[in-house]
């Protein structure tokens, strides 16, 4: 089955987190951490990235933290897994005992490696990619309230220009 890497399912949790937690203050690392149940020095390699890709925005002082860079039904999670993995390759998977690299099916695997299974994994990554873009935080957040999920504040603002 394909799973999220932990590093994209921290980034997801984390920007979902600030949208279902955040107001008009910033939302600390050390409560996302502690909500997260994670070390806060990992949680913070994770925000700087997403802070660099304009997802983010991060807020400097005692009172600092972090807050989404825009509207959160204007971020998708298609463009989380971009910022956190890069352009996904699905062809790199396993295959005798080594990572293939993109592309190996056609030089070195079988006709039917190259002109089946190699396209009908990219078919499959163009339209999960299609589908995560369609999805947005604010979607997820929606999820979690419909999970029984409460935010730490009353939800006045989507985000602070």
């Amino acid at each position: 089955m394909l799973k999220p890497s932990k590093k994209l399912s921290l980034a997801l949790e984390a920007v979902t987190d600030i949208a279902f937690h955040g107001g008009s203050d910033p939302v600390q690392s050390q409560d996302i951490a502690r909500r997260l149940n994670l070390p806060r020095r990992y949680l913070e390699q994770v925000m700087q990235q997403l802070v660099r890709a304009g997802l983010l925005k991060g807020v400097r002082g005692p009172r600092g933290g972090y807050r989404l860079a825009r509207e959160r039904r204007r971020i998708s999670v298609g463009e989380i897994i971009r910022v956190v993995q890069g352009d996904i390759d699905l062809s790199a998977t396993p295959m005798n005992g080594h990572m293939a690299e993109a592309g190996e099916h056609e030089q070195s695997g079988s006709p039917l490696g190259a002109l089946v299974i190699t396209p009908f994994f990219d078919r499959t990554e163009r339209e999960l990619m299609q589908r995560l873009e369609g999805v947005s935080i604010e979607d997820l957040c929606q999820e979690a309230r419909r999970a029984g999920l409460t935010g730490d504040h009353a939800r006045t603002a989507d985000f602070v220009i």
